[in-house]
């Protein structure tokens, strides 16, 4: 074994055999233990695989009040704008930054919920806050390991330099000659519960309709939600839901309110080392066949739709201005235009805009003034974000907002939290929705939304009683 020291990052190759689903069952019953999965998809942006726990500090917001909590327990509460106090706590663990060639090398990991936005925009308040939740649950790490896709090996990485870093490695080799605990086994209690009947879904597609041709909006993103009660362990749910779906931007997160399981297939926004900044909005459906001919006829058909691609060019263009609130002036650019993406449940259109973030631009300035992400509210963001909140019936949680990770160099990388599900309080949580623009037809919609979580729902059913 050898331990180098890079920039005082120290960083060790380890000669570990171990699959992501093997070596995070280790960890996946500790409070804030966070996987961030490539989920050995065959897709260019699935490279990297993450895994930490024990943070040096933890950000929680519920409501209007944030709370810090360090590792020996000591709480502390505030009122600060939530984006604001992760910048301010990022400055206080980590003090120096120091340069590195790895994707993370300590920062904050974990969970924005959608509802985030109501600290930045003025929102009404209708739809019942009913999952206990947080709005935003970070933690933040000094330690990680990495798994390079391309390589299979996987490396431990530590900011504190080496002796800290041989004393994770006793550790970690201390957890992993234990058996990963036992927990029971997964299960659901009844059938998958949808928040909205057929009539009522429709009748909301209705009212969207009414203000789209009223010049209220040009799109609105509306979702359904699927509830269903469960017992057992969650991470026994999440290697389900990775292997029939490889999404490249997954995850598992457990907090102590619960658990975080999504296979979302879409990035929302990250940085490179050198400041280029990529988002890649999904708009755009149609769902597979087990036919390979009625397959390729239903991407060509995406493909060339009029509607989808309408309908994905509106969010291209309300990204450009969202990221082009803070990236360089004359730097966003949009390199690619509807290209077919295609997943284990459905075919996507997606599109790739780029920029530059100016070298005294925090990464989280940038996630603030994009959040949420317009590929999931509408455009124009706000009035859409209002129509939703009049229309859904419950607010929207994790779901929609980002799983994402900020390293104290510099990087960031994040979903969005599409394909996503919220356990807590012995409840499984799952959302579906699309895009409505003036030309969209109420059931086409209504399917698109059941296919989009068809090796979801389906898939865990297979777990009840």
């Amino acid at each position: 074994m050898h331990i180098s020291n890079c920039s005082q990052i120290a960083l060790c190759a380890l000669d570990w055999d171990y699959t992501v689903p093997q070596l995070f069952s280790h960890f996946a019953g500790l409070p804030w233990a966070v996987l961030l999965d490539s989920a050995d998809a065959a897709h260019p942006d699935a490279r990297f695989d993450l895994i930490s726990a024990w943070p040096l500090a933890t950000l929680t917001t519920h409501g209007d009040t944030s709370e810090i909590c360090d590792r020996h327990g000591q709480k502390q509460l505030s009122a600060v704008e939530p984006f604001q106090l992760l910048q301010q706590l990022l400055a206080d663990c980590f003090p120096d930054i120091r340069p590195t060639t790895l994707p993370f090398s300590g920062g904050a990991i974990g969970c924005f919920g959608y509802d985030l936005g109501r600290k930045l925009e003025k929102l009404p308040a209708l739809a019942a806050d009913d999952i206990a939740f947080p709005q935003l649950a970070v933690g933040i790490y000094d330690w990680a390991l990495l798994r390079d896709k391309q390589t299979g090996r996987w490396q431990l990485m530590h900011y504190a330099g080496e002796q800290a870093l041989s004393a994770m490695l006793a550790r970690l080799n201390s957890l992993l000659a234990t058996p990963a605990a036992a927990v029971g086994q997964f299960r659901l209690c009844n059938d998958w519960q949808a928040q909205l009947t057929k009539p009522q879904y429709l009748e909301k597609f209705q009212r969207i309709q009414q203000y789209l041709h009223s010049g209220d909006c040009y799109q609105i993103n509306l979702t359904q939600r699927f509830t269903a009660d469960y017992q057992g362990d969650e991470w026994q749910a999440y290697c389900a839901l990775r292997q029939a779906n490889a999404a490249p931007f997954s995850a598992f997160i457990r907090l102590p309110q619960g658990c975080a399981l999504s296979i979302s297939p879409e990035r929302f926004i990250s940085v490179s080392s050198d400041g280029q900044i990529q988002t890649k909005p999904i708009k755009g459906t149609a769902p597979r066949s087990d036919n390979v001919d009625e397959d390729l006829q239903l991407a060509a058909e995406l493909q060339q739709s009029e509607k989808n691609r309408a309908e994905n060019l509106m969010i291209v263009d309300l990204l450009r201005n969202d990221i082009g609130k803070v990236a360089a002036p004359g730097s966003v650019k949009v390199p690619s235009l509807f290209a077919l993406e295609s997943f284990p449940a459905v075919h996507h259109l997606v599109s790739t805009v780029t920029g530059q973030l100016p070298i005294d631009v925090h990464p989280l300035t940038l996630l603030r003034a994009a959040f949420p992400g317009g590929s999931i509210t509408g455009a124009p963001k706000i009035r859409a974000m209002e129509i939703i909140e009049e229309l859904e019936p419950s607010r929207r949680n994790l779901y929609c907002g980002a799983i994402a990770y900020i390293s104290q160099h510099g990087t960031m990388d994040s979903n969005i939290a599409i394909r996503t599900l919220v356990a807590a309080e012995g409840k499984l949580h799952c959302w579906a929705g699309g895009g409505i623009v003036a030309d969209s037809e109420g059931t086409a919609e209504y399917q698109e939304s059941y296919d989009k979580v068809s090796r979801i729902l389906p898939l865990l059913s297979q777990f009840k009683e």
